[in-house]
């Protein structure tokens, strides 16, 4: 007689964004899918002003009918360099200038490093950071308390790219609007995936699915919607003119379903250097080493990441059309 297996218990997970419209995707995402249990969500400068990303959140979680998830205020500004916005792509308010109403939430009164300490020492289980963000706050939470460490299972980051960049032709926003904190986070000595450009310019909602979010009676759905078709589809050429792409949102769905992500252990380094390459993340696809590691003029290889390099799209479009969309 076989037994029957019990259910998996949902996945702890944090997020750390800076909403931004596909960071709102994937926070809908994150609380509408069962295998994800959202603890928590800290906040950062990056794609708009850090305030600004706090009442996009809370206004997200408020649409969205969520219970009382802790919201807090994090970095205001990069490790070393100025904030510099994307609103530009994600519109004045950094959520399409959607004109949604202000949440009537309030972020809790702790930082978010804090938050991040509180939460992660205090789950029973190992916590699945996802940062959607640029990562100051990451990068000062492993320096300020390393103790975290122990219990994070994962870092699922939502950055760099093996091939091109989006902010210069090598660096993607994310890694580019604070190098030094992602070349903390790739020394955080916990298994790391990274989401980059390779596979999050490919997760594209059709246009027929993002009409049918937007005309949704549930305010969560209908919500995804409007932020789709704000979102265009990012890969050239497509050519579906309404369709959308879920962008950040692919990192949860990462998380949640692993195997719809084909990854590689590769090492990779943030170039920190002034000039076109920095914030590039540099990643080894070399099967073998080069003449710098056989004469010894490099540093020694960092620690391998698991690089995303395909993603089924089909399978994360229907992930995420049956979590947020009914």
């Amino acid at each position: 007689m076989t037994r029957a297996s019990s259910p998996r218990q949902p996945i702890p997970v944090i997020l750390d964004c800076d909403t931004g419209v596909d960071d709102a995707l994937a926070l809908l995402f994150a609380l509408r899918h069962p295998g994800v249990d959202l603890r928590a969500v800290t906040c950062v400068a990056g794609n708009t002003d850090v305030d600004g990303v706090v009442r996009n959140t809370l206004t997200v979680l408020e649409q969205a009918g969520a219970p009382d998830i802790p919201v807090a205020r994090g970095a205001e500004r990069p490790l070393i360099e100025p904030a510099r916005s994307a609103r530009h792509v994600h519109g004045h308010d950094g959520m399409g200038d959607l004109e949604l109403p202000d949440p009537t939430r309030a972020p809790c009164d702790v930082p978010a490093v804090a938050l991040l300490r509180r939460e992660i020492l205090a789950s029973p289980r190992p916590v699945t950071l996802v940062p959607t963000a640029p990562l100051t706050n990451i990068a000062l939470l492993l320096r300020t308390h390393p103790e975290v460490v122990g219990n994070i299972g994962r870092i699922v980051f939502m950055g760099g790219a093996v091939a091109a960049g989006n902010a210069t032709p090598v660096a993607e926003f994310n890694v580019w609007h604070d190098p030094e904190a992602a070349a903390i986070l790739l020394t955080a000595g916990v298994p790391i995936t990274m989401y980059g450009l390779d596979v999050f310019q490919r997760v594209v909602v059709p246009g027929a699915q993002v009409r049918r979010l937007r005309s949704a009676a549930d305010p969560a759905a209908r919500l995804a919607g409007r932020l789709l078709a704000h979102r265009p589809a990012a890969p050239e050429g497509h050519r579906d003119p309404e369709a959308g792409g879920l962008g950040d949102a692919g990192a949860v769905c990462a998380v949640a379903d692993p195997a719809g992500l084909t990854t590689r252990p590769l090492p990779v380094e943030v170039c920190l250097a002034p000039g076109p390459a920095r914030g590039q993340t540099v990643v080894d696809l070399r099967a073998r080493p080069g003449e710098s590691e056989v004469h010894g003029a490099g540093d020694a290889a960092p620690r391998p990441v698991d690089v995303a390099l395909d993603v089924d799209v089909e399978r994360y479009v229907a992930l995420y059309l049956a979590a947020v969309g009914g």
